[in-house]
């Protein structure tokens, strides 16, 4: 028996790819492991495969990448090892964002100035994120990915060894920069070893650190540095990250290269200077006002920016991110919703904290014990929707993801003028348990829409969109509260942002219900939409 997929292809020819270029297995292509798999539909499959085929699996593809087809130990080994990296490199971008009155008396810097220790690093990693994503679709995710933590270990060491503010910050963003590679090329790497069927479950713990690194940073940062001092952290880090790299040097396969595609040197130049102008004019904005003169001049550079962007990739014979990808629902449409979900997490995520300590006035010890909900569910909701994309269809949990943090920031808008514990508690576990159980199928669907060869462009396109969400979302709301509080009061300058937040949410949640549903063949294995 000839495995194939039983559902209709891919839009635009997507990948239902089951070879390591993106090509499906036909009739010509024999499979034994699936043989086996499919003979049995609606029984657990790692029971009946035979482990001596099983050992025998890790083909070499005709770009000369190897295929982990059955979610075997191999495949979760490389899983591991790459989310171990992620999560230390990703962790590093907030860490300090609490300790900035330390760390300024520390070095005789200002206050003020050390905001690029956080606003440098996230616009960093939202500008080099492209190129990182198509670099390793290029010359290999395996050798992207190294480059990737070597260069983030080299400035980790060097931060602990920062002499002044301007020295800190340059290597806090030249280390995010080249750091940002173990991203794409890490989503990449992990959806290489698994069928598109299987791809939700490993993005479900790959959300999980890539999303919850930053966010673990941000929370211990304050009490590791007020306990052992910043240079600490950072002189314990640079060996994790030294050893991580070592790790991966030994177990992850090679992706190849690719040398009859040329990187798209003008579209990068032209998406750099549109997100520039866009992340630095949305930073700049909520500091020096919306009328600064170089505010103006930054969010000038966006039309300017994008035009060319678009004139060039249309005309280009590789380009950077082929656009008729936006044609295409299975690719539109989960992008599409990350933005408008992580605006909202975002938007929450810096609203809460300030909430509970202007107007319940609590101190920070205690509002960082009421927010541990948000991250504790986002932990078991990523992994738990990952398997359960297997039962239940992939937009089910994208959808019912959005809808839970749509009714938290509902909930937040409605309370926030008294926001008692116990409720304030129910709504950041919807917003956790929300974008992690949405975030696995989002990856998986943008995943299962390309080539697996464009995994990595693909891959960087939707956490660039996410990073612009989160920008705006950070911004805009606390913006709005600032605003509005001489007009609605404390309390009522929250709900009011709390209100924009559930209102964009919304959006997301509405264009939730326009994926294309998971489409299942005779054998039960789910075809890509």
């Amino acid at each position: 028996m000839s495995p194939r997929r039983t559902g209709p292809p891919a839009e635009g020819g997507g990948s239902g790819a089951d070879g390591a270029d993106g090509t499906l297995i036909g009739p010509d292509t024999h499979d034994p492991i699936t043989d086996v798999a499919v003979e049995a539909p609606g029984v657990d499959e790692e029971p009946v495969v035979p482990w001596s085929m099983l050992l025998r699996r890790r083909e070499t593809g005709p770009d000369g990448s190897r295929g982990e087809r059955t979610g075997s130990s191999n495949a979760w080994l490389v899983t591991w090892t790459v989310l171990f990296g992620a999560f230390w490199v990703s962790s590093t971008i907030t860490i300090l964002a609490v300790s900035r009155p330390t760390i300024a008396e520390d070095l005789g810097a200002s206050v003020e100035s050390l905001v690029w220790l956080i606003s440098g690093p996230t616009i960093a990693v939202a500008l080099t994120g492209t190129t990182a994503g198509k670099l390793g679709d290029l010359h290999g995710h395996r050798r992207v990915y190294l480059i990737g933590m070597a260069g983030a270990t080299v400035f980790v060491g060097l931060t602990a060894l920062a002499w002044s503010g301007p020295s800190l910050i340059a290597f806090r963003v030249l280390g995010a920069t080249i750091g940002a590679a173990t991203g794409p090329s890490s989503l990449a790497l992990i959806n290489r070893m698994f069928t598109p069927e299987r791809r939700s479950r490993a993005l479900g713990f790959w959300s999980l650190v890539v999303a919850g690194g930053p966010v673990v940073g941000l929370v211990v940062g304050g009490p590791l540095v007020e306990a052992f001092g910043w240079r600490v952290i950072f002189a314990v880090q640079a060996p994790l990250l030294a050893a991580a790299t070592v790790v991966a040097f030994v177990v992850l396969p090679d992706t190849g290269r690719r040398r009859d595609v040329h990187f798209d040197i003008r579209g990068q130049l032209c998406l750099t200077l549109t997100l520039a102008g866009l992340l630095v004019g949305i930073d700049r904005a909520a500091a020096w006002g919306i009328g600064n003169p170089w505010v103006l001049a930054s969010f000038s550079l966006v039309p300017i920016g994008l035009a060319a962007f678009v004139r060039v990739e249309r005309t280009t014979e590789h380009p950077l991110i082929p656009l008729h990808w936006f044609a295409r629902r299975s690719f539109a449409v989960p992008v599409g919703v990350s933005f408008f979900m992580q605006f909202g997490y975002m938007g929450g995520f810096i609203l809460t904290p300030l909430l509970l300590e202007e107007v319940r006035d609590l101190d920070a010890d205690v509002v960082a014990l009421i927010m541990v909900p948000r991250p504790l569910t986002f932990a078991i909701a990523g992994p738990l929707a990952g398997y359960l994309v297997g039962r239940v269809s992939t937009r089910s949990t994208i959808v019912a993801g959005t809808a839970s943090l749509t009714l938290s920031m509902v909930v937040f808008a409605l309370v926030a003028s008294d926001p008692g514990t116990a409720i304030v508690v129910l709504a950041l576990t919807l917003s956790g348990i929300g974008v992690g159980a949405a975030q696995p199928g989002i990856a998986a669907s943008v995943a299962n829409s390309v080539a697996n060869a464009d995994l990595g462009i693909a891959g960087a396109t939707q956490q660039l969109v996410s990073q612009v969400g989160t920008t705006l979302g950070m911004n805009v709301l606390e913006a709005v509260e600032l605003v509005t509080r001489d007009v609605e009061g404390s309390g009522g300058s929250y709900s009011v942002a709390y209100g924009v937040g559930a209102v964009v949410t919304g959006i997301g949640l509405a264009l939730s219900f326009l994926m294309p549903g998971d489409r299942r063949g005779a054998s039960g294995e789910m075809a890509p939409p």
